[in-house]
């Protein structure tokens, strides 16, 4: 009789580290590295979006289904990619009235 009991319970947390497993695996997935190129001059970059948390490279961001958009402190620069297309535009303020960026990023399927 202790044989159906003790297979039932390790049965039992078996599926409970399963399901453990898979909603860490979620989590790691929500944040996504993205490889962004200038196509002007070709260089590259990788950005790293976390959807769960709403940051990009730790900076707060605004995620909606079409884009995601941020500001980055450290350069002054505000962002905007648009998740269908993966074009990513950059505002640069200056005194002179400032410029546009467009980058390409290669968005995950």
């Amino acid at each position: 009789m202790m044989f159906p009991i003790r297979f039932g319970a390790t049965v039992a947390a078996l599926a409970a580290c399963l399901a453990v497993g898979a909603a860490g695996a979620q989590t790691r997935a929500a944040a996504t590295a993205i490889t962004c190129v200038n196509p002007a001059s070709g260089a590259t970059w990788q950005i790293t979006i976390d959807y769960e948390r709403a940051t990009v490279d730790s900076n707060p961001a605004s995620v909606s289904a079409g884009e995601v958009s941020w500001h980055d402190p450290k350069d002054g620069w505000n962002y905007t990619l648009d998740r269908k297309s993966g074009e990513l535009t950059v505002v640069v303020a200056s005194s002179t009235g400032g410029y546009f960026l467009h980058d390409r990023c290669h968005l995950p399927p």
